[in-house]
């Protein structure tokens, strides 16, 4: 027979006062089981105010290492000489179709090369560009001259090959006159400011930001590995939001002075977006080496309508003047 009989635990009845040790202190629970506690702080107060400065710190670590960050990258975008040297225009036009359907093949070569791209062109308006000069003055001198035809080639007659909806406008691609590319310019320096880091100060962050395209460039490989291959494709944000995804990569050199209704209206325009089947063929065709795979993504984000750049040259400046707003 047991001596000790178990009671049913009753929450009215009374226990014994359990004594408090040292180390540790006691809690009952309905079925009478002691379960040890940790013991509190000998000074309450001050371990929570140590744990909550702690806590605090580590908490506010990420957002101060942010804000340091953000004040270096605003002293270098300050840093950067904005002042606008040089004016030149963009005038363009719209074509019905995407390609002319007046070319014969009887027709020759030369005919090819000095028939426009299209004859029944719609002007849109004219783009108006000021260049940072002082900033990049390489890059500057470049494009001026392949708006003015120094370097040999220019830009008129060429089309507005890519353009990513909410984000920016591609032109300038190299290739052949007859299918709306630039010819390669003879006459153009090397621009070595594509390795020197201070060219890539100044961010992406309004529309009419103008940039030479390095990461975007889409340039083919017969051009692109030729030792005379001088990078002339640009880029303009149309926005309406920022595109960082272009910073650091891509060199800013301009913004648009005048005519950001005519960069609306080109960032209007429907292009070319296949099926989310048709790019999965394509990844696999890339992951094969197929070089097919390349060709058919240079059709993608094109413009249903042709874009052509009818005419461009420069604007002369009495007096070097400050970019109204810095890109």
């Amino acid at each position: 027979m047991n001596l000790v009989t178990r009671l049913p635990f009753s929450p009215s009845a009374r226990l014994p006062p359990i004594p408090r040790t040292s180390a540790h202190k006691f809690k009952i629970t309905s079925s009478q089981v002691r379960i040890p506690v940790e013991p509190e702080c000998p000074a309450r107060a001050a371990c929570g105010r140590r744990e909550l400065v702690i806590l605090t710190a580590l908490a506010a670590a990420p957002a101060r290492a942010e804000e340091e960050e953000a004040e270096v990258e605003e002293e270098t975008v300050k840093s950067a000489d904005t002042t606008i040297t040089d004016r030149v225009f963009l005038d363009i036009a719209m074509c019905p179709t995407a390609f002319r359907q007046d070319r014969s093949s009887a027709a020759s070569e030369d005919e090819e090369r000095t028939a426009p791209v299209c004859a029944e062109a719609e002007s849109l308006g004219r783009i108006v560009i000021g260049l940072y000069g002082k900033q990049v003055p390489r890059t500057v001198a470049n494009f001026r001259a392949m708006c003015t035809e120094e370097a040999g080639a220019t830009y008129e007659g060429s089309l507005i090959h890519k353009v990513m909806p909410g984000q920016y406008m591609v032109a300038g691609k190299q290739g052949r006159k007859e299918k709306g590319e630039v010819p390669p310019p003879p006459n153009l320096e090397r621009n070595l400011e594509t390795v020197e880091s201070g060219a890539f100060r100044l961010r992406h962050a309004k529309p009419g930001t103008v940039s030479l395209c390095l990461s975007e460039n889409d340039d083919e490989d017969e051009y692109r590995l030729s030792p005379d291959y001088r990078n002339v494709e640009f880029l303009i944000t149309t926005g309406p939001a920022p595109c960082p995804q272009l910073d650091n990569k891509n060199i800013v050199f301009g913004t648009v002075l005048e005519g950001m209704d005519v960069v609306t209206a080109i960032a209007a325009v429907p292009t070319y977006r296949p099926a989310e089947r048709i790019r999965q063929f394509n990844d696999f065709a890339e992951f094969l080496g197929d070089e097919r795979a390349q060709n058919a993504r240079n059709l993608w984000n094109r413009p249903i309508k042709s874009l052509l750049i009818s005419s461009c040259g420069e604007l002369k400046v009495a007096k070097p003047s400050l970019a109204p707003n810095l890109p």
